[in-house]
């Protein structure tokens, strides 16, 4: 998962995707899973570029999540081997330049720039929200 933020004015704004209907239409942050041979920095260096267009680094949150599949539709846990019940994910955060804006893939149809309370508002699961919220956090003790 990357949580994507630009400078604005009063602060720092954070992207949120709708994702399209047949991928159940709820807000969330650029996500996605590993490909083979991947590690996670690559891997949301290139969910970044594939799902807003952005090139940029990636800064590793030192926070992970993991979620069950158990709650997930049908046709989300038929990604996944039978075997396979629990999701790891790891945050990261990137920059955007201000001014910036998403070149969307085919898995959204829309995208809000928002303040972090906006956007954990938006956000469907617990995981996004708390990502936006700690980058929000680490953002502001930067500043």
């Amino acid at each position: 998962m990357v949580v994507v933020h630009r400078p604005a004015l009063g602060g720092r704004e954070f992207l949120v995707l709708e994702r399209s209907p047949d991928r159940h239409g709820y807000w969330h942050v650029v996500a996605g899973a590993l490909e083979p041979d991947e590690d996670e920095t690559s891997a949301a260096r290139r969910e970044l570029r594939e799902e807003t267009g952005l090139e940029a680094e990636v800064e590793r949150l030192e926070r992970g999540y993991v979620y069950s599949l158990d709650d997930e539709p049908a046709d989300v846990r038929a990604r996944f081997d039978a075997s396979v019940t629990e999701i790891d994910v790891t945050a990261f955060a990137a920059e955007a330049p201000a001014g910036w804006d998403p070149a969307l893939d085919a898995e959204h149809v829309g995208y809000r720039w928002c303040t972090p309370e906006q956007a954990v508002s938006l956000l469907r699961y617990p995981e996004p929200r708390d990502a936006v919220a700690r980058t929000a956090r680490l953002l502001e003790a930067r500043a």
